[in-house]
């Protein structure tokens, strides 16, 4: 059914944050090649304009091979009303960009997401380079376009260093081959597949364990029970709040199966504010690493 706070322009429009040329920006691309991808500057616009109805889906990292999980994206979940409908995995080619002018020796700084930075510390510090934060990878690639500075190169994309018009001085800048970004579309309506044999799904969801003992590991045991195999549990505070501890998990599940409407009684006698997000299909990147 449609969603009716949609107007036709958001029909086929995909928001993700940063500038054109991140690597959210591919990943809509490569997820959704015939939608109109649109930036925002945080992630909370991009999940904004979907709760808005400005956006069909919205796009958002969610953790990295490397560098771990993007913390802030999981401060957010607690705040939004959204689901996930689908995962997407997408191959990250850090590459150092600079002007046309510049040459490798002549680097002194390297800036970049902060996440972008960690995924590259070693190579960063092979040359001699200082880190320099910057709010996205390809924000970073924009900036030395406009302002040339001494010095400065970036680590972002291809498309980034085609779109604004800079050299590439060496791709596959990443520390780690492999390196790999996570990331979930949200969308205002649940869109839960139809349960298959034959199939993998993951089930999302989010709770707060009771201020007990042991409600941690009370309220998991449902799941080892029933033979659900978890494949993440995160954990981050509450408001600041040192006994209110609130935990994201992913599980190999569907959330209609039997073995999983168990599990999830059970963890509801020792927990408080189970949020299910979603349920869908598994991406084919994970299934090869299976």
């Amino acid at each position: 059914m449609p969603d009716q706070h949609l107007t036709l322009d958001a029909m086929k429009v995909v928001a993700y944050q940063g500038e054109p040329g991140a690597y959210s920006h591919l990943a809509c691309k490569h997820t959704f090649p015939d939608w109109n991808s649109v930036h925002c500057a945080t992630f909370v616009d991009a999940l904004n304009m979907v709760e808005k109805g400005d956006a069909y889906y919205a796009m958002i990292p969610v953790e990295n091979s490397t560098a771990g999980r993007v913390e802030e994206i999981y401060r957010e979940l607690k705040r939004t009303q959204l689901y996930v409908v689908k995962e997407h995995f997408e191959p990250v080619n850090h590459c150092l960009i600079a002007p046309h002018s510049m040459t490798i020796d002549q680097i002194t700084r390297i800036g970049s997401h902060p996440q972008a930075l960690a995924q590259c510390d070693s190579n960063i510090k092979a040359l001699g380079a200082k880190n320099q934060a910057m709010y996205d990878t390809a924000g970073a690639a924009k900036h030395i376009a406009e302002f040339e500075e001494p010095g400065l190169a970036v680590i972002s994309s291809e498309l980034a260093a085609e779109l604004y018009g800079l050299k590439v001085l060496k791709t596959h800048f990443n520390d780690s081959v492999g390196n790999t970004t996570r990331f979930l579309v949200f969308a205002r309506q649940q869109k839960m597949p139809v349960m298959e044999e034959g199939q993998t799904y993951i089930t999302s969801f989010m709770f707060r364990v009771r201020n007990i003992p042991a409600a941690l590991y009370k309220a998991m045991g449902g799941f080892a029970t029933q033979g659900i195999n978890m494949l993440k549990l995160e954990s981050y505070m509450v408001n600041g709040n040192f006994t209110a501890t609130q935990f994201y998990v992913d599980v190999e599940a569907h959330f209609q199966s039997a073995a999983m409407q168990a599990a999830l009684e059970e963890l509801s006698f020792f927990s408080e504010d189970v949020r299910v997000l979603g349920t869908y299909l598994a991406d084919e990147y994970r299934l090869k690493s299976l």
